[in-house]
């Protein structure tokens, strides 16, 4: 044999031999937010291209995208779940409108910030340790993956690839790396960033962001799977060296160990995909365009690739074996529940989720709807899901349960430049056991509004619950003759009325978004008024007093995104109310004629009011909006006690701070639209307008004689026009209203908070 052609075996087999050596590759995943969506174009450009990949390791978004690859998930498939709609309200702690649980969500009050604090600490517990909420994601990732483990024995190394993510052990400083357990509990560990979502705790251990102490775990690959050669994803970076006027920078390096963004062998390779996704951009647009900067990266790496890596996957046997592997996987159903706090069971979450004594088992879809219902417990702060697979072919389910804090102080209210400004404060005590309480004591106060109101629910645990509630409510309502700005004396009272009642109600939900209520009131209403404009504090007002009974059922329907200025989502309520009373009117000075006027009142009030929100885009929103009232109502002793006693129309909110008798009848129907353009995500243009039409009309004549009178004589408009500021602690606007039958028809004013105010008695 010739000198050359003993070359040229012992180069084939030094070429065969490193092509069998070169069998198992790594995929190492660096954390890096919304940035990491990039390493989906890397998986999906290497298995387009044949690479095999044999392992995962990653941290964050890494560990997220990797353990859906190593669930079973296509690259292709992982895309679809991040690009859609659901994905970004996930990561910005929303919940889609049909998971909400309308019968325990928090009536509407103007408290614009909570702070919630215990009985034995008003600080160390007080402040949040997060700002966005993770329901949405932990529910998902459950389902995910949390099946997907319990189907594999919680065993990494049976998954379809090999797994392996960082989490951080902010006590041992130090990182952790999971290799079995619950995949979904391990990869949300993972991506906790700190004060974004709630810490949770594995094995006793409160972890947080893997990324914290091991941003890039190349030597978690190469020391638990050893592979022949290394792929690593990274786009992420070490924060810049801190100096003496950066606090935040400070912070994040004495929180944040730098990572070694370098493989720790020679048989590697690692792509950098460059993006100016930020990492906190989770819409579709950015998501798209963090993937295909993934996919472009590695296209240009797949030459250097092959020269090390001569073994192909083919793509048949890929699919085959993922489609064989997801077949393993149990369907998620669930035959029994479990869940504490503090090694302390609690009976009110299990009985709300299944009836155990009647050996029930859940689909995904009653498992949904019943964790979204307790979930939405305002005495639950924090629910963490993980599965476990029983002998049959189901699943138990163990919710760790993070009670809400004992107490709750809101405070708020509505500043404006007109004088109608109104504080609010509510402090709320709330308990979970075997059933849930929650009372509430809360007050407005200010020239225009005050109000006391004491509040006390029972919400009874069951598949379908009731929450029985009763309430003691004082207002007041001091109307002044003035539409001055808050720089100019506001003219005497005109008009001030005050309401007691107290009542109780029960409530069901019909389902998720609708709930109904029925129940029952004694009042007590007082009026105090003049019957002249040209009044002086020498004069004594008319006063009329009504007492009695009122019993009321509504039906209510709610997924607006904002308690207040909303642009998405729909609203429906239809009540019907019951009341009979005893009237006494006095007359004062500017009446007529003196009297004293005694009588009985009766009558039925039925009132729909509906608003959606039928085109819903990112930078435009348009909805219709309106009101239908209907009341059987008699006239009282004169025509101002008679006006008062009428339902208002007000769907503009600063109509609320008015007395506008143009928009009080007794039957009438009013319609809108709302016109919203979202300027960026939190600023919005918005016009609302709207159409109002009498039907039965309030009329008196020069003597004082009053009558009801049919009649579509006096349609009018109302309308308004806002620049409005979502801002964290709630709207600020600069608003132009308009009541064409005022002297003054455009009003403006700049304003910030909520203009919310407890239930009238019977109006």
């Amino acid at each position: 044999m010739g000198a050359n052609k003993l070359h040229l075996v012992i180069l084939s087999f030094l070429l065969t031999t490193t092509s069998l050596a070169q069998e198992k590759v790594g995929v190492v995943l660096s954390g890096g937010g919304a940035t990491g969506l990039a390493h989906i174009g890397v998986l999906k450009a290497l298995e387009e291209k044949n690479i095999p990949i044999d392992y995962i390791t990653g941290t964050s978004a890494g560990a997220l995208v990797g353990s859906l690859y190593a669930a079973g998930y296509s690259p292709s498939e992982i895309e679809a779940i991040v690009v859609n709609e659901n994905f970004e309200m996930m990561a910005n702690g929303d919940l889609p409108s049909k998971d909400r649980f309308l019968l325990r969500e928090e009536e509407s009050h103007a408290g614009m910030v909570s702070l919630s604090f215990s009985k034995d600490s008003l600080l160390k517990r007080s402040l949040p340790t997060n700002f966005t909420s993770s329901a949405y994601l932990d529910f998902e990732m459950m389902r995910l993956l949390g099946s997907v483990s319990a189907s594999h024995n919680k065993n990494f190394d049976e998954l379809f690839v090999p797994f392996r993510c960082v989490a951080s052990d902010i006590q041992m400083k130090s990182p952790v790396v999971f290799e079995d357990g619950d995949l979904n509990a391990a990869v949300r560990a993972s991506m906790t960033y700190p004060f974004y979502f709630f810490p949770i705790r594995v094995d006793d251990i409160l972890l947080f962001d893997g990324g914290l102490y091991n941003n890039f775990p190349a030597d978690v690959m190469y020391t638990d799977f050893n592979p022949d050669f290394i792929i690593g994803s990274n786009v992420s970076y070490n924060a810049d060296p801190p100096t003496e006027d950066d606090l935040i920078g400070q912070v994040t390096n004495m929180l944040v160990s730098h990572t070694k963004f370098e493989l720790p062998c020679e048989q590697g390779i690692i792509i950098e995909p460059q993006t100016d996704v930020s990492s906190f951009a989770f819409d579709e647009k950015s998501a798209r365009e963090a993937i295909q900067s993934g996919y472009d990266a590695t296209i240009a790496y797949i030459d250097s690739i092959r020269i090390y890596v001569s073994k192909e996957s083919n793509a048949d046997s890929i699919q085959e074996r993922r489609t064989a592997f997801r077949d393993e996987v149990i369907d998620l159903k669930i035959s029994e529940v479990q869940s504490q706090f503090e090694n302390k069971r609690v009976g009110f979450a299990q009985r709300t989720m299944i009836r155990p004594r009647k050996n029930e088992v859940l689909d995904q879809s009653q498992l949904e709807k019943r964790y979204y219902r307790l979930y939405a417990a305002p005495q639950i702060d924090f629910l963490y899901p993980t599965l476990s697979k029983n002998s049959d072919t189901t699943y138990k389910m163990s919710l760790n349960v993070h009670k809400a804090r004992d107490f709750k102080l809101d405070i708020g209210g509505h500043i404006s430049s007109r004088p109608v400004n109104t504080g609010y404060a509510g402090l709320t005590f709330q308990s979970i056991g075997k059933i849930s309480t929650r009372t509430k004591v809360e007050t407005y106060f200010g020239k225009f509004y005050g109000s006391a109101k004491a509040q006390s629910t029972v919400d009874l645990p069951a598949v379908f619950p009731t929450a029985i509630t009763g309430y003691f409510v004082l207002n007041r309502w001091d109307y002044f003759r003035s539409f001055a700005t808050f720089f100019e004396e506001s003219k005497p009272s005109f008009l001030v009325q005050n309401e007691i009642y107290l009542g109780g109600n029960a409530s069901i939900p019909v389902s998720n978004t609708i709930k109904a209520t029925a129940g029952m009131r004694m009042f007590r209403l007082d009026d105090n008024y003049y019957q002249i404009e040209d009044f002086t504090s020498a004069d004594t007002a008319d006063i009329t007093n009504f007492d009695g009974y009122s019993a009321y059922f509504k039906l209510t329907h709610n997924t607006l995104n904002r308690k207040q200025f909303a642009s998405s989502g729909n609203f429906f309520n239809f009540e019907f109310r019951y009341v009979n009373g005893k009237e006494r009117t006095l007359s004062g000075s500017t009446s007529i004629l003196p009297f004293d006027i005694e009588g009985y009142h009766e009558w039925i009030n039925m009132r729909l009011d509906f608003q959606s929100f039928i085109v819903d885009e990112p930078f435009f929103h348009f909805g219709v909006h309106g009101q239908l009232v209907s009341n059987s109502q008699t006239v009282f002793a004169n025509y101002t006690a008679s006006l008062l006693a009428l339902t208002e129309f007000s769907l503009v909110p600063d109509a609320k701070t008015y007395f506008l008798p143009e928009y009080r009848s007794p039957q009438f129907a009013a319609v809108g639209a709302n016109t919203v353009f979202t300027i960026k995500k939190v600023i919005d243009l918005r016009l609302d307008a709207y159409f109002y039409q009498p039907f039965t009309q309030l009329r008196v004549d020069a003597d004082g004689k009053q009558e009801l009178v049919s009649s579509l004589d006096n349609s009018t408009l109302m309308a308004s026009a806002s620049a409005i500021f979502h801002s964290f602690i709630g709207p600020i606007r600069f608003t132009t209203n308009y009541f064409p039958q005022q002297e003054t028809p455009f009003s403006f004013q700049f304003s910030m908070g909520y203009v919310l105010f407890n239930e009238r008695a019977i109006r």
